[in-house]
């Protein structure tokens, strides 16, 4: 269990159990830090999940206070109900359905399921050797990449990628992250002993996904790659370049990746197919350095395959017959056409609002007047996230992915009612 779930779970039975009634404060995040000996980013998390689920609120310059509780079922009941009210996403970057072809992918699967033998066996510890040999092809071709198969790691998501990464590089102490927006990745560095900021000077370790900076959607300049490449050439530092939304460069031309500007053996490539293909196909890989590489061939008894072996086996052959080819550039049309409907239907809406399209063209963000209370967008059924909201101005980041096209116009007209 993680940390940040151990520190839930114990503030949870203490409000469950009575210790903590309606009304009592919580700790500081500093105090808990202490009294509990973790790190302030693992009671953050704690308390972000407490708040979620409805056990604490947050006041203002004060600290957090128990709710008036009720039972764990009521919660649950009142979660799904406001997920139920929620009638326009533009927050979750979940896909809609015209985007993928679930009935093809669902032949690759039942495929896959044809291969008894390899499916009475566990899934290779680094993932399947076809797919690894797919995958190498794949990034070549796409992006430059050029690695052989044995220095490629699948896994189910980003996240198990890291726990095997830390666990190769203990040599290493602080690790850097461009802004805070990546809490989950922050927090597994800080479990494993490392010391966590967000600048890249001195840092053992430089987190970066150069065609999502940030909430933006701002794409890493070519001066600033470049400058990156040579910083960490000086010092011995190793670039994860998480390729995150590199196929979906709306305005910026496409820029080469980290990996292939780098002329050194200092640059740790990932990549997923989460939003090229849909959420729900969990599978992302880890391209290592040549040392990197040894070291998880000499430890790699420690570690177990997470990755589906059938969806493994699935895009092996998806990819191999050039479906992942014409997915990305039918899903980099659909989404970026989304997103300008968006933008255009904003800007007609709400003249007074300053609107831009960020640079991978996916997401639209919008800086506006605003006086009334945040509660507001989910009382009209609409999630968006909310950059910054201060000084009666309010920063949002808007993602259309989830929603119809046909339901973006009544998208808008909400917005405009409540920034109105």
């Amino acid at each position: 269990m993680k940390k940040y779930a151990e520190v839930y779970d114990y503030f949870k039975k203490l409000i469950e159990n009575g210790a903590l009634k309606t009304g009592d404060r919580l700790p500081s995040i500093r105090n808990a830090c202490n009294i509990l000996s973790v790190s302030k980013t693992t009671v953050q998390n704690a308390y972000f999940d407490l708040l979620a689920d409805g056990y604490i609120i947050s006041v203002n310059k004060s600290g957090y206070y128990v709710t008036e509780q009720k039972s764990v079922s009521d919660f649950k009941s009142e979660k799904k109900e406001k997920e139920i009210q929620i009638l326009y996403d533009l927050k979750s970057g979940d896909a809609d359905e015209e985007s993928f072809d679930i009935k093809l992918w669902q032949r690759y699967i039942k495929s896959a399921l044809r291969s008894q033998g390899r499916l009475l066996s566990y899934s290779e510890v680094q993932g399947e050797a076809d797919l690894r040999q797919a995958l190498s092809d794949y990034i070549r071709e796409k992006r430059n990449v050029t690695a052989s198969p044995d220095r490629i790691i699948v896994g189910a998501g980003v996240q198990w990628l890291l726990s095997v990464l830390c666990s190769l590089v203990k040599d290493r102490k602080t690790v850097s992250f461009p802004d805070k927006s990546f809490v989950q990745g922050m927090s597994l560095f800080e479990d494993y002993g490392y010391d966590v900021h967000t600048r890249y000077k001195d840092a053992d370790i430089i987190y970066v996904s150069p065609s999502h900076m940030t909430a933006y959607g701002d794409v890493m300049p070519m001066k600033r790659r470049l400058e990156l490449i040579n910083y960490s050439e000086k010092t011995g530092s190793i670039i994860i370049e998480d390729d995150f939304d590199s196929d979906f460069l709306y305005q910026s031309k496409p820029t080469p990746s980290l990996y292939a500007l780098s002329g050194n053996d200092n640059v740790v490539y990932m990549g997923s197919f989460s939003n090229v293909l849909i959420p729900g196909i969990r599978i992302s890989f880890m391209v290592l350095t040549q040392e990197l590489a040894k070291r998880f061939e000499a430890s790699k008894h420690k570690f177990a395959q997470t990755a589906s072996k059938t969806e493994q086996i699935a895009l092996c052959q998806y990819i191999r017959d050039g479906h992942i080819s014409s997915q990305t550039r039918k899903v980099r049309r659909h989404y970026t056409s989304k997103a300008r409907l968006l933008f255009d239907n904003i800007k007609k809406e709400l003249p007074d609002a300053a609107v831009t399209l960020g640079d991978n063209g996916l997401r639209v963000l919008i800086n506006a007047d605003f006086s009334g209370d945040i509660s507001d967008f989910e009382k009209n059924k609409i999630s968006v996230s909310i950059i910054k909201f201060e000084d009666g101005k309010i920063t949002l980041s808007l993602t259309p992915s989830a929603i119809k096209e046909c339901d973006i116009p009544k998208a808008v007209a909400v917005l405009k009612s409540i920034l109105n």
